[in-house]
Parts: structure tokens; C-alpha cells; sequence
């Protein structure tokens, strides 16, 4: 069986997509808790104006779960909304860099025009 690769977003306007986002659907994960409530990502845009600084936040058991990175793109010639995200471990000394693959699938079309 022939695996196809997923369509991602293109010309994504980095700048109309930064602000709070709530999660509706998801790919499980280890890091993220399995009874995770009210899930949310919050994006802003980095004074380089190239990065995304990223704070994801949930609920699980009554208590608050967040964990913050930096988002870029993937290949910075490519014009398809892959990213790439980076953040550290443990998150009170950020030590260890984990990165993993961001990739926006759909968005309103008015977000892809200014």
C-alpha cells in the first residue's frame, strides 16, 4: 500500500496566524496527557520576525500542564505551512532540545489573504 504524504497549508501569512488557537482534533502524543482538557496553543511572532515563540497549555486532573518552544519553518525556501518546533526538557532548566514536526493542514481560506 502506497502511503500518501498529507497537503499542508500553502503561502501561510505567518502574521495572521499568531494569537490563541484552540485544539479540536489531534494525533496522540506521548507528551500530551491522554484526559487533557481545554487544550490550547498560543503563537507569537519572535522580534527576528522569522520564529514563532509557541506556549501549549491543557488541563488534566484539575491542574495546569505547559510547556514553551520556538516554532520555524521547516525548509525557509519551501512555501508549504511545515514547521518545525523546539522545546526543551526538563522545562524549569531547559537542557534537553526536542523537536518535532508541525504541520498545518487547513485554515479558513481569509487567513491566507491579507
Amino acid at each position: 500500500m502506497l502511503k500518501k504524504e498529507m497537503k499542508v497549508v500553502r503561502n501561510l501569512v505567518t502574521e495572521r496566524y499568531m494569537g490563541r488557537w484552540y485544539e479540536i482534533a489531534l494525533f496522540p502524543s506521548f507528551f500530551q496527557p491522554k484526559n487533557g482538557k481545554d487544550t490550547r496553543a498560543t503563537y507569537n511572532l519572535n522580534s527576528d520576525g522569522s520564529t514563532v515563540h509557541v506556549l501549549n497549555e491543557t488541563w488534566s486532573d484539575g491542574k495546569r500542564n505547559s510547556i514553551e518552544g520556538t516554532a520555524y519553518k521547516a525548509n525557509p525556501k519551501s512555501d508549504e505551512a511545515k514547521l518545525k518546533v523546539k522545546f526543551y526538557f526538563p522545562h524549569f532548566l531547559p537542557l534537553i532540545p526536542v523537536t518535532g514536526n508541525y504541520w498545518v493542514l487547513y485554515v479558513d481560506p481569509d487567513l491566507l489573504n491579507p
